[in-house]
């Protein structure tokens, strides 16, 4: 497997969906299921890139995110929006809080591939 992909989701279906398609990539793909675990997770782990989503219990995705572009040793990571909230106004809320490029569900699979290959070089 390739890089490693931190996937923070709550949703079981959105992560099976984006975990196959990571898989199918061959990216390594971890888990985290609300935002504090994906802070954590992005500590201990320090992925390549992290897919976010911004609606997440006990942390909410923009918190996360601010949290994990806050701590030196995991600000470097890319983080992705990856959200059903696609009203005007959120990509510029989502970059704002830290995220380095946003996408809407549901997942165009071409642009998520373009998205990761642009920032994971």
């Amino acid at each position: 497997m390739g890089r490693r992909i931190l996937v923070i989701e709550d949703n079981r279906d959105n992560l099976m969906l984006i975990t196959d398609i990571l898989q199918s990539l061959d990216y390594t793909v971890l888990i985290a299921t609300n935002g504090r675990q994906g802070v954590e997770m992005a500590e201990t782990h320090k992925p390549d890139l992290i897919l976010m989503d911004l609606a997440l219990p006990y942390m909410d995705g923009w918190t996360a995110t601010r949290q994990i572009k806050a701590s030196p040793e995991t600000q470097h990571i890319p983080i992705v929006a990856l959200t059903a909230h696609a009203m005007a106004g959120d990509r510029e809320r989502a970059i704002a809080a830290g995220c380095d490029e946003y996408i809407a569900k549901p997942i165009n699979v071409e642009e998520l591939r373009t998205k990761l290959t642009r920032l994971l070089g």
